[in-house]
């Protein structure tokens, strides 16, 4: 499980809880977070993604898939590619939450939040229903969450992919359908990017940060989508589809 910008492995902890009963679920942790504080910032997408394509091409063990929120589905999205790569064989399933395709930009904001002064970007986290209250009314906690979150950002403000760069692997798109972050027709746009089946899931009434409301629904997707074998691509000369469902 990849965690959005200045997230870590903790953040997916109630997930893990849920889904560790019947997978064994692993949650990259970023550098310069938590266990990882001594570890130098890494603000670039491929390369994050390089250090966990080479740690999972080393395990002899099934196809793993790979569940990304925000900057982590990009991260995970050149994870699977890179991991094809190595070993012939990319992730089982790649659930991509709260992310425009890699080659679409999310809704633009501005200025860009890694540029943003110190004081705009402890505005920027306070504001964010991700972000615990405790820790935002704990001013030596935001100082100390700021160089990796600014790192973050500009990892993902800064990437590009280009245009029909593919993994072979199902693709499954979730997003909240009032996140101000994702327009619809750019999450829809994943599909250029599998040469498999794809699906996009809507949560109504979701934002960005739908995962913490729809916890149990979004576990239930995550449950029956590993359960159940690969649909077969849509005939459309590309051997793509992609179907909208609210779960």
């Amino acid at each position: 499980m990849f965690p959005h910008a200045g997230g870590s492995a903790s953040s997916f902890r109630a997930y893990s809880a849920a889904l560790s009963p019947r997978f064994r679920v692993l949650c990259v942790q970023y550098p310069g977070r938590q266990d990882r504080v001594r570890d130098a910032l890494v603000d670039d997408v491929r390369e994050l993604a390089r250090g966990v394509a080479a740690d999972l091409a080393r395990l002899d063990d099934r196809p793993p898939a790979f569940f990304g929120h925000s900057m982590g589905a990009v991260i995970a999205f050149e994870a699977a590619r890179l991991l094809q790569e190595a070993t012939g064989r990319g992730p089982a399933r790649l659930f991509a939450s709260g992310r425009a395709a890699p080659a679409r930009p999310a809704r633009s904001t501005a200025p860009l939040v890694h540029l943003m002064s110190d004081a705009d970007l402890t505005a920027h986290l306070r504001q964010s229903t991700a972000t615990d209250p405790r820790v935002a009314a704990d001013a030596d906690l935001l100082k100390s969450i700021l160089p990796p979150l600014r790192s973050d950002y500009r990892a993902v403000e800064t990437y590009h992919c280009p245009p029909g760069r593919r993994i072979a692997c199902p693709v499954t798109v979730l997003v909240g359908d009032q996140d101000p972050l994702v327009p619809l027709e750019n999450a829809a746009a994943w599909s250029e990017h599998t040469s498999a089946h794809c699906e996009l899931l809507t949560f109504p009434g979701g934002d960005h940060f739908y995962l913490l409301p729809s916890h149990d629904r979004v576990i239930e997707v995550i449950i029956d989508r590993l359960g159940r074998a690969p649909a077969p691509a849509a005939a459309d000369g590309n051997g793509r589809s992609t179907r909208h469902v609210q779960p």
